[in-house]
């Protein structure tokens, strides 16, 4: 494993060591949860800075927007077929009021 070396400022040193005690854990491998735990935050981050960026484009285009709502609207003929039956309906048949589960 590699090794690394690097100089703290005193308030973080003393909060690097209380953390190790308090997790009864080596300070390198508080460090190393540490690191690891920045360096997953920054690539979601950056993963979901990249999504933002291509739905944007995507939004503004118009031809791609409508092919988006279409498959939309398939879905959702899937979704509520797919809910008729899990409810113990035929696909497309509506529920009467006494039937509502949430009632």
């Amino acid at each position: 494993m590699p090794a690394l070396s690097l100089r703290l400022p005193e308030d973080l040193d003393h909060r690097l060591e209380e953390e190790a005690q308090r997790e009864g854990l080596p300070r390198s491998e508080v460090a190393r949860q540490a690191i690891s735990d920045y360096l997953g935050r920054r690539e979601r981050e950056r993963f979901m800075s990249e999504l933002v960026a291509e739905a944007r484009a995507a939004y503004t285009d118009e031809a791609m927007r409508r092919e988006a709502l279409e498959m939309a609207e398939d879905f959702q003929e899937a979704d509520n077929e797919a809910l008729d039956k899990a409810e113990g309906r035929k696909p497309g048949e509506s529920e009467r009021d006494e039937e509502r589960w949430w009632k």
